[in-house]
């Protein structure tokens, strides 16, 4: 009985040892920093990565010193799938461990991205490539992509309008389509549910707001004047004049270049509000909030005129005889 106690202590007491040994050595593994230098590092992880893979990068980056042993911890914290994608900065000295706190917490570097009001769907799209983020061919296709469109819900026949014009802040990793669906996102958190019963009260569909609001949006060179610029639209369709806005114009026309000449005004598109009643077929710009807001609540007056002071402002006129007088004052004998 004694030997066979002595036997059994004999492998117990190894096997124990070893154990001891190995979850000291694991443990020492994760809590003791590879990179002892004080510095920042960007590690970049990139989209549909596996813990495994993570893991090898981290090693070859010097960041961990066992694969094995890391995939197991971050099994263990149950972290695996948690990981995002992106440009992480991670900050040494760092443990294992801490560098997986670190991945978790998702310090990912941001890259800014701003888009101007007034811009229209090409304009916007350089200023998107110009970041290295996506190309605007295929930005430009995802905008008039049916699929997409009415996967955002949008109630026109492209983006045009509805990439409201902001600062955003995106990682290296976002997709062309992320992009534009942040956009759009953005742009129905700006338009309330308060402004959208306004114009039902006024009459006019989505689409036509932001239509009307794009054109107030490129008319308008301070921004003071928009309310003004859109009592002159609201009152010209009430009366059922043409709008006449020179924007739709060159939107609506391909070969335009440089400067408005008699054939420009006098080509028919689907645009030309020289040559048709109401509004042109859909927005030429996405406006900001301050022309969407000017589309929904016009200043109260009698102006159905206006005309540049080359100044960026504008000089406003309730009659035709008045508004030629400025004209004249303004843009000829300039």
């Amino acid at each position: 009985m004694k030997t066979r106690i002595i036997i059994l202590l004999g492998v117990l007491i190894p096997a124990g040892l070893f154990f001891l040994v190995t979850g000291f050595w694991v443990w020492h593994t994760l809590h003791t920093p590879v990179k002892v230098d004080d510095k920042e590092i960007i590690f970049v992880i990139e989209p549909g990565q596996h813990l495994k893979q993570i893991a090898e990068n981290l090693k070859s980056s010097g960041l961990i010193p066992n694969v094995l042993v890391f995939r197991a911890y971050a099994r263990y914290q149950k972290a695996a799938t948690r990981i995002q994608a992106g440009e992480h900065r991670l900050f040494t000295p760092a443990s294992p461990a801490q560098i997986l706190d670190q991945l978790l917490k998702a310090r990912i570097k941001l890259y800014r991205l701003t888009v101007p009001e007034g811009l229209d769907m090409a304009e916007t799209a350089s200023v998107v490539a110009k970041t290295g983020m996506c190309e605007p061919d295929l930005f430009l296709a995802l905008c008039r992509d049916p699929d997409v469109l009415a996967d955002l819900g949008i109630p026109s026949h492209t983006m045009e309008g509805f990439l409201f014009p902001e600062t955003y802040f995106f990682p290296k990793t976002i997709t062309c389509r992320q992009i534009i669906e942040k956009m759009v996102t953005t742009f129905f958190s700006v338009y309330t549910p308060e402004w959208e019963k306004k114009a039902d009260d006024l009459g006019f569909t989505l689409k036509e707001i932001v239509t009307l609001a794009s054109m107030i949006e490129k008319e308008a060179g301070v921004a003071s004047e928009q309310p003004l610029i859109s009592s002159v639209f609201h009152n010209r369709l009430k009366k059922g004049m043409r709008l006449q806005s020179d924007p739709t114009v060159i939107y609506g026309d391909t070969t335009f270049e440089g400067r408005i000449r008699t054939r420009h005004l006098q080509r028919k598109t689907e645009y030309n509000t020289y040559q048709m009643h109401g509004l042109p077929k859909g927005p030429i710009a996405n406006p900001g909030a301050k022309a969407i807001e000017a589309a929904l609540f016009p200043a109260e007056s009698d102006f159905l005129f206006f005309v540049s002071k080359n100044d960026k402002t504008h000089y406003f006129s309730k009659t035709l005889a008045e508004h030629n007088r400025a004209v004249r004052k303004y843009q000829i004998n300039q």
